[in-house]
């Protein structure tokens, strides 16, 4: 004899869903929107208002001395997009952000490549000491880049000792040195961004080149480098944006000589109390942010097709 057990999951002469599977259906809806209501909340409260705070605040009209007419005025934009000054102001920002990101990445590759690729047992150890740099402020550091830098530090004191200067080189309160300092600081997000893209990489495909006579250089520039391309465009990305907004190290490395978008919205918020005004260069700062992101989402496109 043939026993059939008929599930009450089944679907109803009407087509509708049994009342047990709808019962579970919203029951997993009202856990899911449990879950994501907390987080979206924060999200508003932490980010989205002041977002919507800042850009209402870019069309009031500054007075100065904390004081603001409440309108909607383009003032501030045109004030900052008329002046030369602030042009050469993005200009710095823009140029710190690429030169930043390209040094960067160049010099953390070969590391992040290594720490990807190895199987030793110290793996873990090596990936701890690469990163280990976050741990300490990027205040302090950039104070002792300060000492390294500076007229009597050591690296005017190590070249004045063996002879190959006779003045200090201006690396301290420069551009130079402020680019230094932040490439020293970003390695260890340019070598997480790496390695986290470096999944393409296949070793076998090395392998094969080169049982087919290929040599060291050609395996590498037309095999691993082209695989590791979307964990470089990763990386130039995070440390462009971590660049272009950082605050600390062009105010004390550069001395107060060197001006990006962050100094000067520092200024003009803290220093000249012009709150408008510093809004409008946040939302243009925003607007070079989402621009660079767009550029990099279609690049990861066109290295995913």
């Amino acid at each position: 004899m043939t026993t059939t057990v008929i599930s009450t999951l089944e679907i109803d002469p009407d087509g509708n869903r049994g009342h047990l599977e709808r019962a579970r259906s919203r029951h997993n809806r009202l856990v899911a929107w449990g879950l994501v209501i907390p987080a979206l909340a924060a999200l508003i409260v932490s980010y989205a208002y002041p977002l919507v705070w800042m850009i209402r605040m870019s069309f009031n009209i500054g007075l100065g001395d904390g004081l603001y007419v409440e309108t909607y005025s383009l003032d501030s934009y045109l004030k900052s997009l008329s002046d030369s000054y602030y042009w050469e102001v993005i200009g710095n920002t823009l140029f710190l952000g690429v030169l930043v990101a390209v040094l960067c990445v160049a010099v953390s590759y070969p590391i992040a490549l290594f720490l990807a690729r190895t199987n030793s047992k110290w793996k873990s150890l090596l990936v701890a000491l690469a990163i280990a740099p976050l741990l300490t402020s990027a205040v302090v550091r950039t104070f002792g880049w300060i000492v390294i830098l500076g007229t009597q530090g050591l690296v005017n004191s190590t070249l004045k000792g063996w002879g190959l200067i006779d003045t200090p080189l201006p690396l301290a309160n420069s551009f130079t040195g402020v680019a230094i300092g932040l490439v020293e600081i970003f390695m260890p997000y340019a070598i997480l961004g790496m390695m986290s893209g470096f999944g393409r990489l296949n070793t076998q495909l090395e392998e094969a080149a080169s049982s087919l006579g290929a040599n060291r250089a050609a395996v590498f520039f037309r095999i691993t480098l082209p695989l590791s391309l979307p964990g470089l465009l990763t990386a130039l990305l995070l440390v462009f944006v971590l660049t272009i907004s950082t605050f600390v190290t062009p105010q004390l490395l550069g001395g107060g000589r060197v001006h990006v978008m962050a100094t000067e919205i520092y200024d003009q918020t803290t220093g000249l109390l012009n709150w408008p005004f510093a809004a409008s260069l946040s939302v243009i700062l925003l607007i070079l942010f989402g621009s660079v992101v767009a550029l990099y989402q279609r690049a990861a496109r066109r290295l995913g097709a």
